[in-house]
């Protein structure tokens, strides 16, 4: 009896780590935890930015491809006078001014293909006067897949001008390394 115990035991081990039978991570966990320091960033009591893309958020928040792509980019010599980022623009809110974040949500879609979408609303422009998209929504999506056994981000996906499909921020990035 105690043998048969023991083999169910190893059987519910091994059925746990095979892929497809474990449980799937969390894939709105790194979104979570980027637009909460996006959030701090645009509070309007914010003293330090935080970085979203620092070397440490870079290994645990996002894919090896976009990690890649990124300290491509931040090579090229048309990055920040700094050399801290290759934008000159905040990524998450498609600008360089914004508001405290307002109405915030974060979606989870269905996996498909590898990739989970989670999409961010949010209205970044409450604040400013006599803005015409004061009201308005940004739209923000991120691509998760799962990689080393938790979900990361592989893209973001921001908004473009009006009439322009999305912007790949990977794509993006691909181009700064490029000169571009």
């Amino acid at each position: 009896m105690k043998k048969i115990a023991v083999l169910f035991a190893g059987l519910l081990a091994a059925g746990s780590a095979a892929p497809g039978l474990s449980l799937a991570a969390d894939a709105a966990a790194p979104v979570r935890e980027i637009m909460k320091d996006t959030q701090t960033n645009w509070a309007s009591d914010a003293s330090d930015w935080i970085d979203v893309f620092e070397e440490n958020m870079l290994g645990r928040l996002y894919s090896k491809d976009f990690s890649d792509k990124y300290k491509a980019a931040v090579q090229n010599p048309a990055a920040d006078e700094d050399s801290i980022s290759p934008f000159d623009y905040d990524v998450i809110v498609n600008g360089q001014d914004a508001c405290p974040l307002q109405d915030l949500s974060i979606e989870n879609g269905q996996p498909a293909n590898g990739t989970t979408e989670v999409t961010v609303k949010f209205k970044a422009a409450t604040c400013l006067e006599g803005a015409p998209n004061r009201d308005d929504f940004t739209t923000v999506r991120f691509e998760v897949i799962e990689e080393n056994g938790k979900s990361v981000v592989d893209d973001i996906m921001v908004q473009g001008e009006e009439g322009q499909g999305p912007i790949s921020l990977k794509a993006t990035m691909a181009q700064i390394a490029n000169g571009q």
